[in-house]
């Protein structure tokens, strides 16, 4: 088939391979989601709406919470639709734009997530001097950068699996994602291989290692501290964000850049489910559970709703 003639739309398969599995695959869905989306927004309106958590920390926690609802936002309102219909399909164009959403946030969060790890280590290294080194200004150009970082990812991504020709239509996944779309190609993938894990590995690699140089300064700093108090808090400080950095990382690394001779469609849905949905709904809960600030802003809320 020409591809003009694939440009009308591609069938998702999803989970279709167990249809008396839908209508439970569409409830538990339908709870992540809802946990995703009032997690994270209340995350955005708790730290919008208390002084104490005005810090470049929770900036961009708060940025993070968008990003997650964002995300999740781009594949899962598809999938509990295509839970409840018999004809999974979803436009050319369409497809083309959840990617695009999709690998933009994506690699955004990757690159967010570098940024707070650089802010952690600041507030560590120098407390003294922790607001006037992350002021508004510098937060705001981190926070810019990592969008802007993970829209030039995601051009060339989108523009890398598109410019293939499609034999088929039939996508064996839930979303238009890479691997799947590669799939469907009647042409050598070799070239948009490569393109793929070169682009992949620059930006995991740019994103763990300033991760990891800034984890080995703050272990650094943190062992100078005289007090084991001190050394305990520390260590506790930065707990949160190493989980949701190893969690998220490893599942990104796990699905795009393990041997093409490994990779396995079916496999790549159980993990894709694991960091577009559960992932997002995790990380207000790893971020809230563990850290006071955040619970004592929640209590002072609660109570001015209920005074009022």
């Amino acid at each position: 088939m020409e591809n003009s003639t694939l440009k009308i739309k591609f069938f998702l398969v999803g989970f279709s391979d167990h249809p008396e599995l839908q209508g439970a695959l569409f409830a538990v869905f339908l709870f992540i989601y809802s946990v995703t989306l009032m997690g994270n927004l209340g995350m955005i309106l708790l730290i919008t709406t208390s002084a104490p958590l005005h810090t470049p920390m929770y900036f961009f926690l708060c940025v993070l919470s968008f990003i997650d609802t964002c995300y999740s936002s781009v594949i899962a309102p598809k999938l509990l639709a295509d839970l409840l219909s018999d004809e999974k399909t979803i436009s050319y164009d369409g497809c083309v734009a959840q990617l695009y959403f999709f690998c933009s946030l994506v690699d955004t969060e990757s690159f967010l997530l570098a940024a707070m790890a650089y802010d952690r280590y600041v507030a560590i290294r120098s407390p003294l001097l922790y607001s006037v080194i992350m002021s508004k200004r510098i937060c705001c150009q981190l926070a810019i950068g990592a969008f802007l970082g993970g829209t030039m990812s995601s051009v060339i991504h989108t523009t890398n699996t598109f410019y293939l020709s499609f034999c088929s239509r039939e996508i064996n996944h839930f979303f238009c994602d890479i691997s799947p779309l590669f799939s469907l190609s009647c042409s050598d993938t070799y070239i948009h291989d490569v393109v793929l894990v070169v682009f992949a590995s620059l930006v995991e690699a740019i994103c763990l290692l300033t991760v990891l140089l800034s984890y080995v300064c703050i272990i650094a700093a943190i062992l100078k501290t005289g007090s084991a108090q001190g050394r305990r808090k520390g260590f506790s400080t930065c707990a949160s964000h190493t989980t949701v950095v190893t969690i998220y990382h490893g599942t990104l690394i796990f699905t795009y850049l393990r041997p093409s001779a490994g990779h396995s469609l079916d496999i790549d849905k159980v993990t894709s489910v694991f960091y577009t949905l559960i992932i997002p709904m995790l990380n207000p809960l790893i971020y809230s559970l563990r850290n006071k600030d955040v619970k004592n802003a929640f209590r002072k809320m609660m109570s001015r709703k209920l005074l009022d």
